[in-house]
């Protein structure tokens, strides 16, 4: 199994994003010391109360500078949003700056609020995401120049001043569960997984024709397949419920509103929980209208807190009936405090990866 530090860079009261980064770098230093893979973040927008990262190519360079061989990147770029060349030029500079480090996330978005101030085309968005993953794979193969012409991309006939330092491109990702896009990356290459909104049990399902489909188009080893929730690791299992649960519990209350308006939160839950079911996924419906209930979370396993052995034990089990190999783990949630959260990565590090590190659940 392979292991993420995840981060959204959620804001922290009381402290600056000055601050807040420089707490992302120590994370990212220790996290490096004790066996992490890699160092990802979110591509939020227009968020003050929730995510301060806006520019994840800005991460990876800093993140790289900070460590020695944590892979870094986005997870990923909100592809719609940007310049498809100037996108390229600067995944193409980020690899460069970072000696080869660099993975690329791609992701559609789905926040209709990033896209209006903008001015980009919120119906667009998954069609020119998946041109531009194979307008980047396309003009990173050859010596430069660049020709396409694409329907949502329609630029041709440039030579870029600097090529990724990873030939023939840096790893690509797409986190996605939609069937179509799914066999999109496995015709195309590109690595995949989901959040704990999708059922693991669904997801094993779900992501069984991409592996597949993978094979099937001649690409080595196995992908990577992510799955992504907050962690908390801790000497006792008590404590680790103290210190989390209830920061844990509230980690993704953004995703419907940035207010403490109870009402306004439950409006937008039952919204995100109609489009749901609308897409025939009544399991991530149900699991929307409880994800800021920390019983529920517990009792349906779907943070992970706990002792360096029970979190162990839990991810084995999970990547089984879940079918991902990778674990983006979100360490950094809540008020929690600085000391109790190098605590719980430098644990995970230490006694956790360890356990894993050779086990192939895929």
């Amino acid at each position: 199994m392979k292991f993420a530090h995840f981060a959204h860079v959620w804001g922290k009261r009381g402290m600056s994003p000055h601050a807040r980064y420089e707490q992302l770098w120590r994370e990212l230093a220790l996290a490096d010391e004790v066996g992490f893979d890699y160092g990802f973040s979110v591509e939020h927008h227009f968020t003050p109360n929730e995510s301060w990262m806006s520019s994840p190519n800005l991460y990876a360079v800093a993140a790289a500078a900070r460590t020695k061989r944590l892979r870094v990147g986005a997870m990923g770029h909100v592809v719609a949003l940007h310049h498809p060349v100037r996108l390229l030029e600067e995944i193409a500079l980020t690899d460069q700056l970072t000696g080869g480090r660099t993975e690329v996330g791609l992701v559609p978005g789905i926040l209709p609020a990033y896209f209006e101030p903008y001015k980009a085309s919120f119906p667009d968005r998954r069609e020119v995401t998946l041109e531009f993953a194979r307008f980047m794979k396309a003009a990173y193969a050859g010596d430069g120049h660049v020709t396409w012409d694409g329907k949502r991309i329609p630029y041709t006939n440039f030579d870029l001043s600097v090529m990724p330092l990873q030939r023939p491109h840096p790893p690509m990702w797409l986190e996605t569960r939609d069937i179509p896009t799914l066999e999109f990356c496995a015709r195309e290459g590109l690595h995949t997984g989901y959040f704990l909104m999708f059922p693991r049990a669904k997801a094993k399902e779900r992501y069984a024709p991409y592996l597949a489909g993978w094979k099937a188009a001649g690409w080595p080893g196995t992908p990577n397949i992510a799955f992504s929730t907050v962690v908390y690791v801790d000497e006792t299992y008590q404590r680790a419920l103290d210190v989390a649960l209830a920061d844990a519990a509230n980690a993704y209350k953004g995703f419907f509103s940035y207010s403490d308006d109870k009402d306004e939160i439950r409006r937008k839950q039952v919204e995100t929980a109609e489009y749901f079911l609308a897409r025939g996924e009544p399991d991530s419906a149900e699991i929307t209208m409880n994800i800021l209930d920390p019983e529920y979370l517990l009792k349906h396993e779907l943070i992970l807190l706990g002792t360096p052995d029970t979190v162990a034990k839990q991810l084995r089990a999970w990547s089984v009936e879940g079918s991902f190999n990778t674990f983006f783990g979100e360490f950094n949630f809540g008020e929690m405090a600085e000391d109790d959260l190098m605590r719980s990565i430098r644990l995970f590090g230490t006694e956790v990866i360890p356990q894993l590190r050779d086990y192939e659940p895929i």
